[in-house]
Order: structure tokens, then C-alpha cells, then sequence
């Protein structure tokens, strides 16, 4: 197969068609930005901030078209896209604020006749692969702290998502970088591990499934080169008996069904203090039924269609599983006349009297799906939190601050929030435990991930 074809979940049609970078387009692309890359490293730091910028003003200007092929590659609903470019806008600025400082060389204290620093040194050429599912937001956190600390960046985004790609590649380009540090390449899966297996790649920073992410440290093995892998997750939520109800059940309802479910932190396992129980599952209820399934490109639409019909059938067949092991459906269905087995419509779901023997607890769906269990106590939760192979992101409902501290210390996650979910602060390190991967991108953190250190002992005579 010599192209790719973005089949729009909308209405099962070629949106977008291109062809595969052969052998002579990648061989070429890499000599590029490993050539480039070696200017790009002296620029100073100042310059690669201006630059950076000016490519985030005209991506921005944008935004309407942006969000418009956003509702046709992977099926948004058109009054969410924009929130995409919002969110984008607002990491790759967070970075580019902070780029000298999180740059800057370390130095420790003074010894009389010596200079002694540790200066950041970019690592080279950054391969970056970016899935469909937040394309924008996922592919920024690797590509903005690369770019800053001095690395040339190769794109290669999701078959379902390939305009991203080149928009991106739009506004870097509008913006004067110099040509061969910002470039992307269509490709295949073989043709990807091919790419990471080249003498030019330095790094190679992944967002997509556990899967794929044991493929790219198959195809990186021997070659001593970092890998950043941000894969996937099956997030929990616990609501205390202290929980202000109204904004646990309004936040952790929207975690678990904003982009159809469709997302590495989006929640998909809620325990709740066997006191509020009965309380929050009636208004978590309610307000399920009351999502609008239907065309993205409909402004009515709350919950768009998942990106492919396969991806919904998968999570039907979780749901079939786990009610004929005795979970009980709350959807109500004559609310959802679109959803039909075989095609990418999928009506939001809560199950109830569901534990951890069921696939639906225990496999991440990335769907609009979410298992609700009662606990009695702190120690319960915890436990049922752990028992999962990832570790993404965790929350905890409740209104002591020094109760949350304490549970959070014991959840094995990369980010624990209170009160909230389902969301990335630039400010914070995004990184996850077990099978959710390893590394790290955002905050001043992130920039380690993309540089090396190289220290400077200089001796006065």
C-alpha cells in the first residue's frame, strides 16, 4: 500500500489521501535535520523562543480551519475542536516562557581557580510520534521543548490524522525556521521502525498504545538512544464521603466521556464512599443520559462518534462481558437512536456491580465507558486503585487537603490531582508509571528528557 487514507468516522468517507514517504524522501529528510540540526544548536536560545512563538501565532490564526478538519479526521463534535488549539497554545507557551531558565547551565558552588558548570547540550535529531486522539496536544509536548533546547524534529503523525502533520509543519515553516529542523513524514509502520533504527535519530518520543510503545523499544534496542513513552492508562477516580457531589459527579462525568472517552488520562474507573453511593451514581445517571450522540459536525452534538467502528465494537464487546457476569447497564438507549452495532456511533455507558475479574475494569476501553463500585473506607480505594498494570493519572474527590496528600502518596500514578482530572498543566511533568511508560514531557522537567549534560571543569594557571 502506497498511501494513506484517513477514513472519517463521520460518515465513513476518504477525508484526506496521501502518499507514503518512500526510501529517497525519509534517507533525504534525515540527512536534512541532521544537518540543520548542527546551526540550530548554536541559535542562540532567544532566537529559537521568537521563532517558536511566531509559529504558535499562526497556528492560532487558524484555529477555525484547524478545528473544522479536527471534526473530520477523528470526529470531534465542532463545538469541542477548538478547545484543541486553545490547549496547544497554552503548553507550547508555558515553554517557551520557561525555556531559559529550564536551560540554563548548572552551576555549583564556587571552588577558588575553577569554572565548573553543567551545560544542557540538545541531543540531536527528535522523532516524534503522535497519535490521533488529541493529535495538537500530544504532539506539542514533545515537539516545543525539543525545538527549544536546540534538537531537529521529524513529525510522523497518525494515518488518521495526517493534515496535523503538515499544518504544523505550516506554521514552523511561515515562521522562518530554518529549512530541515521542523519536517514531518507520512509513513508506514515498517518504514517507522526503520526510522528509529537510523544512525540520524537521536530520541525518539512516542504517545500511542503499550503496544507500540514495545515496538519502539524493540526497534531502538542497541542503539543507546532515549525513548520517551507516553502509552496508555486506565485511570481511576475516588469520591470520599467528604466530596462536594455536584462538582465530583459534573467533573468525573465529563473525564470519562469528553472526546468520546478517547483519551490517555480520561477517566474509566470510579470508586465511591459506600456513604454518597447511591447519590452520586443518580447523578452521574442523569446526567449520562443526558449527552447528545450524533454528527461532529452537528453543534448540538455532546458526544461524536468514536474514530473507528472497531474501536466501538471493542468496547460493546466489553460491555456485553461484563453484563453477562452481572454488571447492570445504565444507558438509557431510546436517548441514543445513532448508536448501532458495526459503525463508530457508541452510546455513553455506566455499569454498575462490576469488579476487577471483569475486562472492563481491568482493560483500558479508551471509550465512553466507566465501572462504578462502592468502597468503605480510604484503604479499600487505594487498593483498588493499584490493581492495574498502569499508572497514568489518578484523583481523589474530598475536601481535606492532607487526606488527599496522604492517599496520594500511596497511588502508584504519574500525576494525582484533587478535584479535577483529565487535564495536563504544562507547569507539571507529564509522566507515567508501569505499563502508562516512562520519561517525561512538559515543565521545566521535560526539558532533561531532550538534552544531555555535559560538564566544563575549567582550571585557572
Amino acid at each position: 500500500m502506497n498511501s494513506l487514507k484517513c477514513v472519517s468516522p463521520v460518515d465513513n468517507t476518504v477525508y484526506v489521501e496521501r502518499k507514503y514517504a518512500d526510501a529517497s524522501d525519509i534517507a533525504q529528510a534525515l540527512q536534512r535535520s541532521a544537518k540543520a540540526q548542527k546551526s540550530w544548536k548554536i541559535t542562540s536560545i532567544e532566537e529559537r523562543q521568537r521563532l517558536c512563538s511566531k509559529a504558535v501565532d499562526l497556528f492560532v490564526e487558524q484555529k477555525e480551519t484547524i478545528s473544522q478538519e479536527l471534526v473530520w479526521q477523528m470526529g470531534r463534535p465542532v463545538s469541542f475542536a477548538p478547545f484543541e488549539i486553545d490547549g496547544f497554545e497554552e503548553r507550547a507557551r508555558h515553554m517557551i516562557d520557561i525555556a531559559v531558565d529550564a536551560l540554563k547551565p548548572v552551576t555549583p558552588a564556587p571552588k577558588p581557580g575553577f569554572n565548573r558548570y553543567i551545560k544542557r547540550e540538545p541531543l540531536g535529531v527528535v522523532f516524534v510520534v503522535a497519535p490521533w486522539n488529541f493529535p495538537y496536544l500530544t504532539s506539542v509536548n514533545a515537539i516545543m521543548p525539543a525545538l527549544l533546547a536546540g534538537n531537529s524534529v521529524i513529525l510522523k503523525h497518525s494515518a488518521q490524522t495526517p493534515l496535523c502533520a503538515e499544518r504544523l509543519h505550516d506554521a514552523f515553516s511561515a515562521a522562518g525556521f530554518p529549512e530541515g529542523v521542523f519536517q514531518y513524514l507520512h509513513l508506514n509502520h515498517d518504514d517507522t521502525q526503520k526510522v528509529i533504527q537510523s544512525d540520524e535519530v537521536d530520541f525518539v518520543a512516542f504517545t500511542g498504545s503499550v503496544a507500540g510503545g514495545k515496538m519502539v523499544e524493540d526497534a531502538a534496542a542497541g542503539r543507546f538512544i532515549g525513548v520517551g513513552l507516553e502509552l496508555g492508562g486506565k485511570d481511576p477516580a475516588y469520591v470520599r464521603s467528604d466530596a462536594k457531589l455536584d462538582h465530583a459527579i459534573e467533573t468525573l462525568v465529563d473525564g470519562a466521556f469528553f472526546n468520546s472517552g478517547q483519551s490517555c488520562c480520561g477517566i474509566e474507573r470510579i470508586y465511591v464512599h459506600q456513604s454518597v453511593y447511591d447519590d452520586f451514581l443518580g447523578g452521574a445517571v442523569a446526567l449520562m443520559n443526558q449527552y447528545i450522540l450524533g454528527r461532529p459536525d452537528n453543534a448540538a452534538t455532546t458526544l461524536g462518534p468514536m474514530v473507528k467502528a472497531g474501536a466501538a465494537d471493542f468496547v460493546r464487546d466489553q460491555t456485553r462481558a461484563a453484563v453477562s457476569a452481572g454488571a447492570v447497564m445504565h444507558t438509557q438507549m431510546d436517548n441514543f437512536p445513532l448508536e448501532r452495532t458495526g459503525t463508530p456511533y457508541l452510546a455513553p455507558q455506566i455499569l454498575t456491580n462490576v469488579d476487577h475479574s471483569m475486562r472492563v475494569m481491568r482493560e483500558e476501553s479508551f471509550g465512553p465507558i466507566i465501572g462504578i463500585m462502592p468502597v468503605k473506607n480510604d484503604q479499600t480505594a487505594i487498593e483498588l486503585m493499584n490493581d492495574s498494570q498502569y499508572g497514568l493519572t489518578a484523583c481523589v474527590f474530598t475536601q481535606d487537603e492532607e487526606a488527599a496528600i496522604r492517599i496520594g502518596e500511596q497511588v502508584e500514578t504519574g500525576t494525582w490531582f484533587m478535584n479535577r482530572c483529565d487535564y495536563l498543566d504544562p507547569a507539571l511533568a507529564w509522566t507515567g508509571v508501569k505499563d502508562s511508560g516512562r520519561g517525561c514531557t512538559l515543565s521545566s522537567v521535560g526539558f532533561e528528557h531532550v538534552t544531555r549534560p555535559k560538564s566544563y571543569h575549567l582550571k585557572s594557571v
